[in-house]
């Protein structure tokens, strides 16, 4: 077996063993990983690589952005649930717009807001055993 077969063995074995927080955890570092990958992309200078790393990190984020909005349950605290849906709506927009404009400007305020959000997320985790589960 090839190592990127072990490492993709090894990924889904954490994932399908993940208590629901680490899982969250683990879609913020994904969303983060795909956004430096397409900041990444924006340095390319061909232009086929560099429209595709842009695309493929962009769309990928926005994917687990997207599914976080959508797992918030509005209806337990409205108030929290509303901000964040708000939150991953801002940043959906402007991973939308970069990935429409080919512009790398609107990246960094929604990493550095993600990375701070994921921070505060890891925080919690570590305060509350049980939810590691």
């Amino acid at each position: 077996m090839q190592d990127a077969q072990f490492a993709q063995l090894y990924k889904q074995a954490s994932v399908n063993t993940a208590s629901p927080g680490v899982l969250v955890l683990m879609l913020y570092d994904g969303a983060l990983q795909s956004l430096h990958r397409a900041e990444y992309g924006f340095a390319l200078e061909s232009p086929t690589k560099r429209f595709e790393e842009i695309h493929n990190g962009l769309m990928r984020a926005h994917q687990i952005l997207r599914e976080l909005q959508q797992s918030l349950d509005l209806e337990v605290d409205s108030e929290f649930g509303d901000r964040m849906y708000a939150l991953y709506g801002f940043m959906l927009d402007k991973i939308f717009e970069a990935n429409v404009k080919k512009e790398v400007e609107g990246l960094p305020p929604v990493i550095e807001m993600l990375k701070s959000i994921r921070d505060s997320w890891e925080e919690m985790l570590k305060g509350t055993p049980d939810l590691l589960l």
